[in-house]
């Protein structure tokens, strides 16, 4: 596979962090258990943060092809701009979505002997950006289990103005909603059922360097950013390392098995070259 050189050699203390270990405690992982989400702080250092701001942002300018005026953009393309797979594409970023720590912490959190990569994606809310619709992401997954983490990194400082991500909790043991695509029909449907339901809602800024998890079904949104900066976010999706590939069950499953499980068959474990094992017990 081939990739850009490295922009920048990456300093010894940043490779240290991101080859560190962060000791998950028991009361982070009933925490997710209970609530389908959990915020660690202070999960990668503030300079391993800026160091991979710079070079994430670079690879978004050159990467991205959304390049329509706001007021021309439906309510998904004004929510963010995203770019995937970004590993694939700058071996710095690989070394981002690649680390050690981050994937040892997904593995731990989910109870699992170890994970693979799903895909990695750069979301950035840009200044006037609208809202992200409350939605679950496993909709998307053509996966045999919900031991699905994603892993959702600031940039920076994240503060409630720039759309921070917010979690409804206890959702991710709901059914309601598992076939709804993200659009302003699922902010409207999950936010209707969520108010009749009296769900919790956490919407709290983000400090430099905290990180949250959350599982594949638990509903989630971000606001609009009405700051004058980009929030910028990075985010990695690991899963199960012995989880399988399921049959499709709709048309954006079909073209995720095409594209990030390399059309792994039905019943077979999801270990294609996009889902390299980043983290096990095993190794």
């Amino acid at each position: 596979m081939s990739l850009a050189p490295t922009r920048t050699a990456i300093p010894e203390s940043i490779l240290q962090d991101l080859n560190g270990h962060h000791t998950v405690t028991p009361a982070e992982i009933e925490y997710l258990r209970e609530n389908g989400y959990v915020k660690i702080k202070n999960a990668l250092t503030p300079e391993t943060i800026r160091f991979f701001g710079e070079v994430v942002t670079d690879q978004v300018k050159r990467l991205n092809t959304l390049d329509l005026p706001m007021e021309q953009r439906s309510t998904y393309q004004k929510a963010f701009l995203q770019v995937m797979n970004i590993w694939t594409k700058n071996d710095t970023v690989k070394a981002f979505s690649f680390a050690p720590k981050l994937a040892r912490l997904a593995a731990e959190l989910l109870e699992v002997s170890g994970v693979r990569m799903y895909h990695d994606q750069a979301l950035y809310k840009e200044p006037g950006g609208g809202i992200t619709p409350w939605h679950a992401d496993q909709y998307y997954w053509p996966l045999s289990s919900d031991r699905t983490i994603t892993a959702w990194i600031p940039l920076q400082e994240t503060r409630p103005e720039m759309g921070p991500l917010a979690f409804a909790r206890k959702t991710h043991r709901m059914t309601f909603g598992r076939d709804i695509e993200i659009s302003d029909d699922s902010e409207q449907l999950i936010q209707k059922t969520l108010k009749e339901a009296r769900a919790d809602i956490e919407e709290t800024p983000f400090d430099l360097g905290e990180v949250s998890f959350h599982l594949g079904w638990t509903f989630h949104r971000a606001g609009a950013n009405t700051s004058a900066d980009p929030r910028r976010v990075m985010t990695i999706i690991y899963m199960d390392e012995n989880i399988r590939a399921a049959s499709p069950k709709n048309k954006n499953q079909e073209n995720d098995l095409r594209d990030w499980c390399h059309n792994t068959s039905t019943g077979q474990v999801v270990d294609g070259p996009l889902n390299p094992v980043l983290w096990s017990q095993k190794s």
